[in-house]
């Protein structure tokens, strides 16, 4: 049965950005709880040191396998793809014991004035991470056949229990913090794990009950459901397992292959983004202390990008791999297909480059409001202000590059992969000793320029790659870079007025200087509507058929 990728892929988007919205707010309320009840120092090893060390061993064990295995999942022999997918459980063990060795005993170790129980963090994240691996297949195959709301509850209940956990630990014992952490990371895991099990074991227990009853009654005329759960080509808990696939070979060798390839790149876009975390722990460039600061700003101004932008882009991938075929040029491909996904494609940047316009205008001015309301005077008093102001900028040229960038994989040959990979290295090398410099020079905001730097030269690489894709053809969906004029005037206008408001009314009339910005962001958006209405026409018209189509269901 052919399957509707971009209304699931919507649909994926839109669950993973309310899961976002709920897990940042989590998050920000708890960093906030947490940094009046344990020292700054404390907060520097577990957000940066130990949350560095679990996202380098996840990344690399399975980001390459994920990507691979999601390409043209129509087309797979699950069997060999489950294969392929339980080779992460070694490769993650392989990972958590060289890791966990070099944080140990290679990098500098907090001091037990800070923490007594380092190691154990240590150790903590290692075995969440071999925990995790556990689920890999399970969790591709929710993705491939459009489980999209599963991710959603598990990611749900794996923050909800990590929080209830580290919370009210550290209410009561905030010496031991980094030992709350270390417990909330592997409870949490092994319940996001056994979470998935007990969903895929009552839903093939349900649907082999459906399907019997179904063969007694073949003349009644299935439903879209019905005719996807007979899709699914699982049908116990063990056929998740690896197994010996009789006269063919284990895995397929052309995914195995993709995936050495993502693998390659996979390395070089985690140095690239996470290299202020690898500066910061490799060099000691900045203190715990430090660390801890420029953590908490980072949070507050990467929400978008984490929130917003990732779930958009996770969702913006699958649907291209599914959509555009790799080895193929543009005009050998099913028109209609091509057609609909450069439409998808220039909105999506449209509508995204906007976005980051307005964050990156607004931010000038009330980047110093939002550190005083989350964490007092102490925030704003320091270079706190100049940060979030960076930061800024920073969120316009990632939420360009993440979905040129989730274009360009999703559509990439190998071979165009691997020349790719050669350019990240170059990079990755530049982008280090870029923000070595200038961390040095300027402190944290080094790192924020030097990251808008990398993402700049992966904009100019992706887009070139986009147009080559296009050339000859009457698509241009490259146009979506561009914004209108009357939303780009307005944008010059309300930044100038809200920074005047800033200069003149912060110290004394917060309140007001608020509410000039609310009506002013009211303007921004008026104006942003009246350009693209056909756009927000489309989606108004979606929405009351989904309601009225919702509405005769019930």
């Amino acid at each position: 049965m052919a399957k509707n990728f971009l209304k699931s892929s919507l649909e994926n988007a839109s669950f993973n950005i309310i899961f976002q919205i709920l897990f940042r707010c989590v998050t920000f309320v708890l960093n906030a709880f947490v940094l009046r009840h344990v020292s700054q120092d404390v907060v520097g090893v577990m957000n940066v040191r130990l949350l560095l060390l679990e996202s380098t061993i996840l990344y690399l064990s399975r980001e390459a396998f994920r990507r691979a295995c999601l390409s043209k999942t129509t087309d797979h022999n699950w069997a060999q793809v489950i294969n392929l997918l339980w080779l992460t459980l070694p490769l993650c063990q392989v990972f958590s014991l060289v890791f966990g060795y070099i944080w140990l005993y290679v990098l500098t170790p907090p001091s037990e004035d800070i923490t007594q129980h380092y190691t154990l963090g240590v150790w903590s994240i290692c075995i969440s991470c071999i925990v995790e691996m556990c689920c890999e297949p399970v969790y591709l195959v929710s993705q491939a056949f459009l489980f999209v709301r599963l991710k959603v509850v598990l990611d749900t209940i794996q923050i909800v229990v990590r929080t209830f956990i580290f919370t009210p630990l550290i209410v009561y014992q905030p010496q031991s913090a980094v030992l709350a952490f270390s417990a909330a990371q592997v409870i949490s895991a092994c319940v996001y794990v056994i979470g998935y099990y007990v969903y895929f074991y009552v839903y093939i227990k349900r649907r082999n009950e459906k399907i019997s009853l179904r063969k007694k009654d073949d003349d009644v005329p299935r439903t879209g459901k019905e005719e996807m759960e007979d899709d699914f080509p699982f049908e116990s808990l063990t056929d998740f397992l690896p197994a010996r696939i009789e006269n063919q070979p284990p895995v397929n060798y052309r995914l195995a292959n993709l995936t050495w390839s993502f693998f390659k790149q996979g390395v070089l876009k985690q140095v690239l983004t996470e290299g202020e975390r690898y500066i910061m722990t490799l060099f000691s460039v900045l203190t715990f202390s430090e660390q801890g600061i420029y953590d908490v700003v980072n949070n507050l101004g990467s929400l978008a990008a984490r929130f917003l932008f990732r779930p958009i882009e996770d969702a913006a991938y699958f649907y291209f791999s599914q959509m555009v075929r790799r080895d193929s040029p543009i005009q050998e491909q099913n028109q209609k297909h091509m057609s609909e996904s450069s439409n998808v494609l220039c909105q999506l940047l449209r509508c995204i480059t906007s976005l980051g316009l307005v964050i990156l205008v607004f931010g000038q001015s009330y980047s110093t409001l939002l550190l005083f309301l989350y964490g007092g005077r102490g925030l704003i008093s320091g270079p706190g202000p100049t940060l979030m102001r960076a930061h800024c900028l920073s969120v316009l040229l990632l939420a360009v590059n993440g979905v040129t960038e989730c274009y360009s994989f999703a559509t990439m040959s190998t071979r165009q992969l691997d020349r790719y990979n050669y350019m990240m290295a170059l990079l990755s090398i530049l982008f280090l000793i870029v923000s070595w410099g200038l961390t040095t020079l300027l402190g944290g905001v080094g790192f924020i320029l030097a990251n808008c730097c990398n993402m700049a030269a992966r904009i100019a690489h992706s887009v070139q790659f986009i147009k080559e894709k296009y050339h000859d053809t009457t698509y241009q969906p490259l146009k979506g870079l561009l914004p209108g004029s009357y939303f780009l005037g307005m944008l010059v206008f309300t930044g100038t007025l809200t920074k005047i408001s800033e200069m003149y009314l912060f110290d004394f009339h917060k309140l007001l200087h608020l509410c000039i910005g609310a009506v002013s962001f009211a303007l921004v958006l008026l104006a942003w509507g009246y350009e693209e209405r056909d756009l927000v026409r489309l989606g108004v018209d979606r929405w009351r058929r989904r309601r009225s189509s919702g509405a005769k269901q019930s």
